[in-house]
């Protein structure tokens, strides 16, 4: 009976009450879609950007995607949309929820119409960022451990065929920035609490290489060296002293020839570039403050760099190693990006403060403007592109 209470409300909830009814909107041009997470008010979105307007077309209350897998005794408990990905074929929409009892969740919806396709996965405590292998076989989710001890967590590796957890690599503290290179071979992440950047044979799921992010010290790392925080005592310097970290990176990104990395050193306002061969650093970039998430143009030409606490985007020309333009976001708390395929648009997520509706603000990245803003739920935040229709 409860169950079918909730699902009548949410069904027969009058249009203007969520954001996005599915209304018709014109279109001028290429359409472009994404999905975007809303961390504070449990829902996930689909925006349509077409003709230099964005919209929320779609609003998918995670209370729904409890109904659908008959479990509506959680209803009552916040989720934490966080991450967001879209498998590369299109048709499935993969989502981590932080919260849980005690464990966080992942998600995995239909694209386009919001359907549940398998009852929530159980991962670690705060499941935060999500990555795909090219294929879309399998994900690989941080368990960030937001709400746990200080002490090293892990890297998720799911079947998504079947929705089954197949492996579980120690890492390092606070792991966060989970993505697979283009070839599918390597997975990489960082640690915030650590310092360091991580990579995961894909094949063998097994970390292969470490590298150490601390400013003037990094290099790489023994392959069981879990970091400070794994010392007994947690006393790695001696003397009672706790590490801090220098680099403090939230996020990696490998190149389109995945020949280098981009880790965002959120403490030291700046970006690294790695080389994957030769395991070292070979340029750093000075951003704004607090990098927070990156992306790559496909063809290479620019390295995206949100701002977490400067409020705004940095455009670096990888040509030149300078920064094309920095720009203003719409509203406060910089999280997210995610490009279009075309290299045209860059779509980032903005948290906004307190009770500020957060945002997706619309980036144009032929002329380095901001074209388009539209309003989401509370603490916009993982982001992904679904597709683009001529």
């Amino acid at each position: 009976m409860f169950t079918e209470l909730i699902a009548a409300v949410l069904l027969t909830a009058p249009p203007g009450d969520l954001p996005g009814s599915e209304a018709s909107f014109p279109s001028e041009g290429p359409v472009y879609w994404v999905y975007v997470g809303a961390e504070s008010e449990d829902y996930l979105h689909r925006i349509r950007f077409s003709g230099g307007s964005a919209e929320v077309y779609e609003t998918i209350p995670v209370a729904d995607l409890y109904v659908q897998s008959n479990v509506p005794d959680r209803l009552t408990e916040s989720e934490a949309p966080h991450g967001v990905a879209v498998d590369p074929r299109g048709g499935r929409v993969y989502m981590t929820t932080g919260h849980g009892v005690p464990d966080g969740k992942l998600w995995q919806v239909e694209a386009g119409t919001g359907k549940l396709l398998a009852d929530p996965l159980d991962l670690g405590r705060f499941p935060a960022s999500l990555g795909l292998s090219p294929d879309g076989r399998l994900a690989f989710v941080v368990n960030f451990n937001l709400h746990g001890e200080m002490a090293p967590s892990s890297v998720s590796v799911i079947s998504t065929t079947e929705m089954t957890e197949v492996a579980r690599i120690e890492t390092c503290t606070m792991p966060h920035g989970s993505r697979v290179e283009s070839t599918g071979r390597f997975h990489y992440s960082v640690c915030m609490m650590d310092d360091q950047l991580v990579e995961i044979d894909a094949r063998r799921l097994q970390v292969s290489r470490r590298f150490h992010l601390g400013t003037g010290e990094e290099g790489p790392l023994d392959v069981n060296d879990l970091g400070p925080h794994a010392h007994e005592g947690h006393d790695h310097l001696g003397h009672g002293m706790m590490y801090e970290a220098t680099c403090s990176p939230t996020w990696v990104q490998a190149s389109p020839q995945g020949d280098r990395t981009y880790v965002a050193c959120n403490a030291s306002d700046q970006v690294l570039e790695i080389s994957v061969e030769d395991w070292e650093v070979v340029r750093r970039f000075e951003t704004g403050r607090g990098p927070y998430n990156l992306d790559v143009t496909g063809d290479g030409r620019l390295l995206i760099v949100t701002l977490k606490q400067g409020d705004g985007v940095e455009f670096i020309d990888l040509e030149t190693g300078e920064s094309a333009a920095r720009l203003d976001t719409s509203t406060r708390v910089v999280h997210g990006v995610a490009l279009s395929p075309d290299d045209r648009y860059a779509f980032v997520s903005v948290e906004g403060i307190g009770g500020e509706p957060g945002k997706v603000d619309v980036f144009d990245l032929e002329s380095l403007e901001r074209v388009s803003s539209v309003e989401v739920g509370l603490q916009a935040s993982g982001i992904a592109f679904w597709k683009m229709e001529e």
